[in-house]
């Protein structure tokens, strides 16, 4: 299977007809159907990792503020209780435990729903192991590693999405205006990142604070975390290509990929 990268952005997005959306509902129509799908999210920061081991995970609705529209949306696949206790036993250098209790958050569904709307592929969800504390999170290469060892599931027909954004600032975004100017460092990171992420830089990515901008752009790890586990999944003669580009609101980037 290949792997995803998806900029999730905006809540918003989840009923909005957008260039971003079409693109997800063109790659759930082009992509090979898969046994599961397996999201590593920005939005499930925990001490150590984890995954969702339930038959029937609750659709999260963990965003405040938004239209009464988004809490009424409900994405009730299956879960995957099997593949994530197979993960747990394969994966030997990392303590990975099942969880009960989280379900889908917004970076998951929120998605899905446009790329696989019929909600009939089984999907469990992985945190991101922030041990110490948001400012002071476990080193990018810690999951960049972790991911090389999740390789093994794209042989068995699993389909992993990193949701994130690899610029996500929400700090200084123009909230009303989804289609604002981006801000030029955010267009500089962005691009920075495109080139590193073509030429299989990914030492630079994983040091990205050596990137102009990067204090702005990452402010937080949450976020461009997954990406990172996209990237530690690529192997050698993986095909390429961006499946969206964009930015929303002047300092999210939207940029999509798919790897394989």
């Amino acid at each position: 299977m290949p792997v995803l990268f998806i900029g999730h952005g905006s809540p918003m997005n989840m009923i909005l007809k957008n260039d971003f959306t079409s693109s997800l509902i063109k790659l759930g129509k082009n992509l090979p159907k898969p046994r599961a799908i397996l999201v590593i999210s920005a939005h499930w920061l925990t001490n150590g990792t984890y995954v969702t081991c339930m038959e029937k995970p609750k659709t999260i609705h963990d965003f405040y503020g938004f239209p009464e529209e988004l809490y009424e949306i409900e994405y009730p696949c299956p879960g995957c209780a099997d593949g994530a206790r197979y993960l747990i036993r394969s994966v030997q250098k990392t303590r990975i435990k099942c969880n009960n209790e989280w379900g889908l958050d917004h970076a998951s569904w929120a998605i899905l729903k446009h790329i696989y709307p019929g909600a009939d592929i089984p999907v469990f969800e992985m945190s991101l192991d922030y041990t110490f504390n948001e400012w002071h999170p476990k080193p990018v290469q810690y999951h960049y590693d972790l991911a090389s060892e999740l390789a093994f599931l794209r042989e068995k027909g699993v389909l992993i999405i990193g949701s994130g954004n690899i610029v996500h600032n929400l700090g200084i975004l123009d909230f009303r205006n989804i289609d604002a100017t981006p801000f030029d460092w955010a267009l500089e990171f962005d691009q920075e990142a495109k080139s590193d992420i073509i030429n299989m830089n990914h030492e630079k990515l994983i040091e990205y604070q050596n990137i102009n901008g990067s204090y702005l752009a990452v402010p937080t790890l949450d976020h461009y975390l997954p990406m990172i586990y996209v990237l530690g999944l690529q192997e050698e003669n993986d095909p390429l290509k961006f499946t969206y580009e964009g930015f929303q609101y002047g300092s999210i980037s939207m940029r999509c990929f798919q790897i394989g």
